[in-house]
């Protein structure tokens, strides 16, 4: 049974420690985790749901009140399935689609000037999303290996787009 993304990183979560759906929002917005995935904040419960009918979380003490938060564990089914889906991801080399290249793509459609100015603006974007990334990771610091990992990965991948916008916005100006 393979896992999206979003279930993937919700079951992680619960792996990592039991959690309940706002617990598992604080987390998210905490580790800028939604830099990364499509998770809403409405897709948590949702995402719950799913993996509760898929036996790969349980919530054994179910409160009595219809509105008290149910806490979530992962069965043996659950961290067997996060931790192949884990590992297919980490090894395997999947395209990705990225909207620039669409962009770029078409760049018969732009002169010269409207290119250097999207790439000086997507620049300016990429630099805001650095500062965010590092705020994040300062935040949390002492970081647990996997977190270290992901803003060590997001960092790179973002000064890796910084350093080819930086070189591709001294186009020249018609």
């Amino acid at each position: 049974m393979e896992l999206t993304p979003s279930e993937l990183v919700v079951l992680g979560l619960i792996v990592e420690s039991p959690r309940h759906g706002y617990d598992l929002e604080q987390v998210i917005e905490r580790r800028g985790i939604r830099q990364w995935t499509e998770i809403g904040f409405s897709s948590i419960y949702y995402l719950l749901a799913k993996l509760e009918s898929r036996g790969l979380v349980h919530a054994p003490d179910a409160p009595a009140a219809a509105k008290s938060r149910r806490v979530f564990h992962a069965t043996d089914a659950g961290r067997e399935a996060a931790s192949r889906g884990a590992l297919a991801l980490i090894a395997e080399l999947r395209p990705v689609p990225h909207p620039l290249l669409v962009g770029v793509a078409n760049l018969a459609l732009l002169s010269e000037r409207q290119y250097a100015q999207a790439l000086r603006d997507r620049l300016a974007q990429v630099d805001a999303r650095i500062a965010a990334v590092r705020a994040a990771e300062s935040a949390q610091a002492p970081l647990a290996p996997p977190a270290r990992e992901v803003f060590s990965y997001s960092l790179s991948l973002l000064q890796a787009e910084r350093s080819w916008l930086a070189a591709r916005a001294q186009v020249r100006d018609d």
